[in-house]
């Protein structure tokens, strides 16, 4: 087993388990515990779990936040119009015949409502409730990815939908994101989505990251993209500039919407 493996396979024991001893690890995967050290303490480097004798322990932020985790349905109430807002604008860069991925999520699901009017799209998604907001559009052609369905998100993930992503060449993706810290890029609270995403960002030309204010400063459980893989972050001016500033020194292109009141003319 290659390293990458083995250790996407200790964060899923972590976070299942909430901690592990190194030599059960050994048993499990049949290294030294020379190696294993070494992996917990690249793991412990990327904020996921702290090290203590003999294992390791999933970190007390990331415990809370897996335990709390609202489903997308609920999540579409938060910062409702600041969604919105961000999704209309998202929508401004399609042009007609391309081809998009779109992420599960409560902001992505925003998109394809101001798609409407963009004739001949393509689009490959992995949520249902994105499925059938692009249906409303007849010109569109939609690709509904397979796999596990996480009931959370109301989407699907896993290695099926991963090795169907390496049959596209999208013209843009739109990706959600958990958290955003200027430590580990672009987060998710959830590696099996983590996983996707990256697939999401090999299949993609162009790099699009929709947040709120509130997923700035707030690192999720694992980094699915890097600042520097980014081509366009859409966010409102209720995000902090001075971490807005610090992500464009990373030649990402930042975008700001208004949230002022005469930018709410036609949002439900």
């Amino acid at each position: 087993m290659i390293v990458v493996e083995r250790r996407k396979r200790i964060k899923e024991v972590i976070v299942k388990e909430k901690s592990v001893k190194v030599s059960d690890l050994v048993k499990k995967f049949g290294v030294s515990e020379e190696t294993i050290r070494r992996d917990l303490t690249h793991l412990e480097q990327e904020g996921i779990l702290q090290k203590n004798y003999g294992g390791a322990i999933l970190v007390t932020e990331l415990k809370k936040s897996l335990d709390f985790v609202l489903p997308v349905q609920q999540r579409k109430h938060q910062f409702h119009l600041e969604k919105e807002l961000i999704g209309r604008k998202a929508a401004e860069l399609v042009r007609e015949d391309q081809i998009l991925i779109l992420d599960a999520g409560s902001t992505t699901w925003h998109v394809p409502r101001y798609l409407n009017g963009v004739e001949d799209l393509m689009v490959i998604t992995n949520a249902l409730n994105i499925a059938e907001e692009c249906a409303k559009n007849e010109t569109t052609s939609i690709y509904l990815l397979g796999g596990k369905l996480r009931r959370n998100s109301i989407s699907t993930v896993g290695p099926q939908a991963e090795v169907e992503l390496k049959n596209y060449n999208a013209d843009f993706v739109f990706l959600g994101t958990s958290g955003i810290s200027l430590r580990q890029g672009f987060t998710s609270s959830d590696l099996y989505e983590s996983e996707m995403k990256r697939a999401m960002v090999n299949a993609a030309q162009k790099i699009v990251v929709l947040a709120d204010h509130s997923k700035l400063q707030k690192a999720g459980l694992t980094s699915f993209c890097d600042f520097e893989q980014v081509d366009i972050f859409i966010t409102s001016d209720l995000a902090d500039k001075n971490v807005l500033a610090e992500i464009e020194k990373w030649g990402v292109d930042v975008i700001v919407v208004s949230t002022k009141e005469e930018q709410l003319e036609g949002i439900d």
